[in-house]
């Protein structure tokens, strides 16, 4: 298979972990490796399954493999940030804040241009543990996912086909452990999943593109702004009714945990630049402390 080759020197540093992070559904899923500084990543797009290598600093070489190669390789420079400027973000207010944004020049909001690919996996997260989530990912693209074209480690396995996902049958969904809530849901989002890819064209997502994704009963806010922070790239979405975030963003600003509805009302002056506020919250390690009871692991498959 003759692989697709380019490099890309950005106007800023990339920092490949810290940017393509979000991407990845738990430390072993199949649609991603990190081998030495290197990340291997595969994708279903428009023009079918490619596998992704991305190495390097200053100057990032990029080589993909498979009928979707190119697309791929067109897509490397959104994928590591362009086009997401942070320079309008002042942190006068909060120097600590400021601190960890200049530790971390290369933070950038990745733009994978797969809405499906990112919502499906938001979609199986819902009211759920992350190792359930991660769990049940892992099965179906196991089962059901493409084989990654190209020189790529061993099990990793490309997002299945829209045709594929829609033949899963329900028992392969419950020994997955995905409740019936859940795989509706992703029934219903395949079902559109064309005009949801659309939603691309709006840009880096946005109100427009929020609405179109949650008018698919099933899909709520949470779920919404997950997939436009990896889909689309978008810098202001929030993941109200995340599990952690509010308490973590609540402990960085004010030392104290909160709520959702104080947490918007924290980061409202930083509206436009919302998700870059929240990003440099996870990795500033001023996260709140553990206490309380853990939600429990549910085993579906049993019932």
């Amino acid at each position: 298979m003759r692989p697709v080759r380019d490099s890309y020197t950005p106007p800023h540093p990339v920092d490949l972990r810290l940017t393509l992070g979000p991407l990845q559904r738990g430390r072993l899923d199949p649609t991603m490796r990190w081998d030495a500084g290197a990340v291997w990543r595969t994708m279903r797009t428009p023009e079918g399954p490619a596998t992704l290598h991305l190495h390097g600093t200053a100057e990032i070489r990029a080589t993909a493999w498979g009928p979707g190669a190119e697309w791929a390789i067109a897509g490397v420079p959104e994928l590591l940030g362009a086009g997401d400027d942070w320079s309008g973000l002042d942190l006068a207010a909060h120097p600590q804040l400021a601190e960890v944004l200049r530790r971390n020049p290369g933070l950038r909001l990745t733009r994978s241009r797969l809405v499906m690919e990112m919502l499906l996996p938001a979609v199986l997260e819902q009211k759920v543990t992350v190792l359930e989530a991660h769990r049940a990912w892992r099965s179906l693209l196991d089962r059901h996912g493409d084989e990654a074209p190209g020189p790529a480690p061993l099990g990793m396995r490309v997002f299945p086909s829209t045709a594929t996902w829609l033949r899963v049958p329900s028992w392969e969904w419950h020994r997955a452990g995905v409740g019936p809530q859940r795989s509706d849901t992703v029934m219903r989002c395949l079902r559109v999943a064309a005009s949801l890819e659309r939603t691309l064209r709006g840009g880096r997502g946005g109100p427009e593109v929020e609405r179109a994704l949650r008018s698919i009963p099933g899909v709520g806010i949470w779920t919404a702004a997950e997939t436009m922070q990896r889909a689309h790239g978008d810098p202001d979405a929030v993941s109200v009714g995340d599990f952690h975030l509010a308490k973590h963003v609540g402990w960085a600003l004010a030392g104290r945990r909160i709520d959702d509805e104080e947490m918007l009302t924290m980061l409202e002056p930083w509206r436009g630049s919302r998700q870059r506020v929240c990003r440099l919250v996870w990795i500033s390690g001023r996260t709140a402390p553990r206490r309380g009871p853990r939600m429990t692991l549910q085993d579906h498959r049993g019932h």
